[in-house]
């Protein structure tokens, strides 16, 4: 039985909620969405049109996912996330559509790598993420930005590959005069003043 009631969560029309699927109640799911079953996405979500949330991803609480993103089979996302436009996640390092005699490769072929995006993080529009990095806390990804690697906690990154280009603060605003000692950043926000950011 689909896990969602109206009167908790609203469904567009011309959305797809498949049987299994779980929906957190005030989610709303809009147009021509495609939630598959065994997908679990919390309460306070907005999932833009024509997402795509595969089998057996998991979406937290009050997320925020645009317009026509991809988010396939291994991906996590944490509460509070943001995900933009167009953000694609991959889940296979080694990505063949047949197997090496030749055979279209079934889902037993298939190897997932697991990629987790954590509370707070944001990712810009176009970006991908390549399956088996993680995306810490309160980081930023910006915009047509291919992540490789693992993104510290409240970090930005930017291009192809992505690379650290400074430290964020909660808000999103770049820090500047920081200091780091030991799992403690501190630095100035232009919006929230001396900040004290604690590292995992």
């Amino acid at each position: 039985m689909q896990e969602h009631s109206a009167a908790t969560s609203y469904i567009h029309p011309l959305a797809e909620v498949e049987e299994g699927a779980q929906i957190g109640a005030g989610t709303r799911i809009w147009r021509h969405a495609h939630v598959r079953a065994s997908a679990t996405i919390g309460a306070m979500c907005n999932i833009g049109k024509g997402v795509y949330v595969e089998s057996h991803v998991h979406i937290g609480a009050r997320v925020k996912i645009q317009n026509h993103v991809s988010l396939f089979e291994g991906v996590t996302v944490e509460d509070g996330v943001f995900i933009g436009p167009h953000v694609c996640f991959t889940n296979d390092l080694y990505p063949r559509a047949i197997t090496p005699d030749g055979q279209l490769k079934g889902s037993e072929d298939w190897e997932i790598t697991p990629t987790l995006v954590k509370y707070g993080a944001s990712i810009g529009a176009n970006a991908v993420v390549v399956c088996g990095v993680t995306v810490g806390t309160f980081a930023l990804v910006g915009a047509g930005s291919v992540v490789t690697k693992d993104v510290a906690p409240y970090t930005l990154v930017l291009g192809n590959p992505a690379r650290f280009r400074g430290y964020i603060c909660r808000c999103a605003r770049r820090l500047s005069s920081v200091t780091k000692d030991a799992n403690v950043l501190i630095g100035m926000c232009e919006v929230c003043g001396w900040v004290n950011l604690h590292f995992e």
